[in-house]
């Protein structure tokens, strides 16, 4: 059975919007990396770093959410698979993501530096443990996993959560957290002035040289390895261009060229990964049999159809919002003007006594 177009189509499309979150949820978590390595312990940079993803943060997760309704609808046996053999490890994702937007919501509530101090902890996590978990589970998809077939003949996985943490699998996890670690430290350069901006270009030199070797140890494995598609090669030497191109236009401080650059290391790596397994889902490692593909796990024609239309209508428009907002947050982020929680809580009270005043006047 070949794959149809609206299938192809799909796959495309899915993998796109994983894609986008990769590279933009990617500098989020970076930027969460670097709480304590750029801020310092001084509530002025912490402020400033936090600052920079306020206004973009949760519009980023949006493509998560239709990444995963996309996969839902258009392939709802690779949903179904995957996201009860990776169940523990999403939910992990989950409750990191969860509490981020804590400590974004809460951080600055109270003036107090052992209160702040708990919310810094939360934003490093809510950074590295989906980053590294995310890792892992895209290096298991590359690699596949061990399933059998159910009562009904359909294929589920079999694997525990510690045959999840293979060799292959946890050095995806790694790369992930250097690379948006590096994605994040450039976003950080690009969008803050002063020290912080700084520290974050020679923080990224740094990290660079690791990402660069653990990358390429890592997309060559699953190039040799696991990957279905001679072509996979094209975008595997793009991303590792890009990188390479990240740490001179670093040393060059191009900044806006740098960020640019990881972001296409990670986009070119996305289609390498995706394009490794097409035109398989996900991939039984044990059984090629039991393998889920684009077309025994996909909708129907009539489905997918449908969401075709519905994704050429909305999709431009929730395109032009999300660059409408990253135009007007453009200018950089200086530090200055960050009111402290007690300068907060004196202006709330002043404006209600003002409103108290006047209703007694009224």
């Amino acid at each position: 059975m070949e794959a149809t177009f609206l299938q192809t189509l799909w796959f495309i499309l899915v993998a796109v919007l994983f894609l986008g979150y990769f590279v933009l949820e990617g500098f989020d978590f970076g930027v969460g990396m670097n709480v304590f390595a750029l801020g310092k312990g001084e509530e002025k940079r912490k402020n400033q770093i936090i600052t920079t993803i306020g206004p973009v943060w949760d519009a980023n997760e949006v493509w998560i959410l239709v990444g995963g309704g996309a996969l839902f609808a258009a392939f709802p046996e690779w949903y179904a698979t995957m996201f009860s053999g990776f169940y523990l490890a999403l939910i992990i994702i989950l409750v990191a993501l969860i509490v981020r937007v804590c400590a974004f919501k809460y951080r600055n509530k109270v003036e107090s530096a052992s209160w702040k101090f708990a919310w810094d902890i939360c934003h490093f996590i809510g950074g590295l443990v989906p980053a590294l978990i995310w890792g892992v589970a895209v290096g298991n998809i590359v690699r596949g996993v061990n399933m059998e077939a159910n009562a009904g003949g359909k294929s589920v996985v079999t694997d525990s959560l510690f045959d999840l943490l293979n060799p292959f699998a946890l050095l995806a996890g790694v790369v992930f957290v250097l690379l948006f670690w590096l994605h994040g430290t450039l976003f950080l350069a690009l969008r803050t002035t002063g020290e912080v901006r700084h520290d974050a270009n020679k923080l990224a030199g740094v990290i660079v040289i690791p990402t660069i070797v653990t990358a390429a140890a890592w997309v060559l494995w699953a190039q040799l390895a696991y990957s279905n598609n001679a072509w996979t090669w094209i975008p595997l030497v793009i991303a590792a261009l890009a990188l390479i191109g990240a740490f001179v236009l670093n040393r060059a401080g191009r900044e806006g060229l740098a960020f640019a650059s990881t972001s296409v290391a990670i986009g070119f790596a996305t289609i390498m990964a995706f394009g490794a397994i097409f035109p398989n889902v996900l991939p039984a490692a044990n059984d090629p049999a039991l393998s889920l593909t684009v077309m025994n796990a996909s909708s129907t024609e009539y489905t997918l159809r449908v969401m075709t239309i519905a994704t050429v209508i909305l999709l431009p428009i929730v395109l032009a919002y999300q660059a409408w907002a990253y135009w007007v947050f453009r200018a950089r982020v200086t530090g200055e003007g960050f009111p402290s929680a007690h300068a907060a809580n004196l202006a709330r009270k002043a404006k209600e006594g003002y409103r108290e005043a006047f209703d007694t006047e009224s």
